[in-house]
């Protein structure tokens, strides 16, 4: 196993090969060898290929960006989202290919020379389950693995909700949008506190924890790293460069002009908070009730 961890997550943890520097020619491609946007002039480049692997409201959506903000980078954004490209483990693997073969071209392609390529995937769009045959596909076209994971899974839990409300409501000039790029519309947004189910709420967060572990453990044998969006929220400059380093892209200032939804105490965003506190004080959640930043 190859894999590098920025955080950490109970009961994974790396080997010692985790310091091995990544030597050999896979997920590297001949970019010569491919029709696309700009190809002539990136002859004879590298291109490494990665995968973000997330779950909805985990803050993936701002990672890309960022990420797609260095001009060597294309990160294709949420592929599998289309159903018929996840119908059975042959479409899944026919897709994978469309985009390592440069073949699948969207928004974030870009005219520069892209030395790593990939695409945005969430845990509960097929990727969980066919893990034998994706940990082997990974395997043989040396796709690296970035996992972006969020901890306080009741802050995930509040922004699953506020955006589902949003679909119906139209907050934002009867427009649903899942980010914004205005501290304005992130306040129109945030003023919708949800109100969160207590009978279920210790069953919920244990299962999305439970997901998390499951998917770490199906690829834990790739060349992986985990990036905590609690961690990128904090002290993004070092975490970048760590995942520029990840990439073997060279260092550059990374930007997004997404706009945090719910900022500050979680307190501030829940109808219910006084039950949500009661219920899971005491609990191995009782965590997730202080603020983070």
């Amino acid at each position: 196993m190859i894999c590098l961890v920025i955080g950490e997550i109970q009961g994974h943890t790396c080997s010692e090969t985790s310091k091995e520097v990544f030597k050999d020619t896979k997920g590297i491609i001949d970019i010569s060898m491919y029709n696309g946007v700009g190809i002539s002039q990136c002859a004879r480049i590298p291109v490494r290929l990665f995968v973000i692997v997330s779950m909805q409201r985990s803050g993936s959506g701002w990672f890309e960006t960022l990420l797609n903000s260095h001009m060597n980078v294309s990160s294709n954004g949420e592929i599998f989202g289309q159903i018929n490209r996840r119908q059975n483990v042959s479409s899944i693997i026919e897709t994978l290919d469309r985009v390592y073969n440069l073949e699948l071209l969207t928004s974030s392609s870009k005219n520069e020379c892209s030395s790593a390529i990939g695409f945005k995937w969430m845990l509960n769009q097929g990727l969980m389950q066919y893990p034998k045959e994706i940990v082997d596909y990974f395997g043989k076209r040396g796709v690296s693995v970035i996992f972006f994971l969020r901890r306080n899974m009741l802050r995930r839990l509040v922004s699953i909700l506020a955006n589902s409300f949003d679909k119906d409501a139209k907050l934002l000039n009867g427009i649903h949008v899942s980010h914004v790029h205005s501290h304005q519309e992130a306040l129109t947004l945030s003023r919708y506190k949800p109100t969160i189910n207590i009978t279920s709420l210790e069953t919920d967060l244990g299962e999305m924890e439970s997901t998390v572990v499951k998917a770490l453990d199906y690829f834990n044998s790739t060349r992986h790293i985990i990036v905590y969006y609690e961690d990128l929220i904090k002290n993004p400059s070092s975490k970048l460069i760590q995942v520029e380093e990840f990439l073997k892209v060279r260092r550059m200032k990374l930007s997004s002009r997404q706009v945090k939804i719910h900022k500050g105490a979680l307190s501030e965003h829940i109808n219910n908070w006084d039950d949500v506190n009661k219920t899971l004080s005491g609990t191995m959640y009782e965590r997730f009730l202080q603020a983070e930043y």
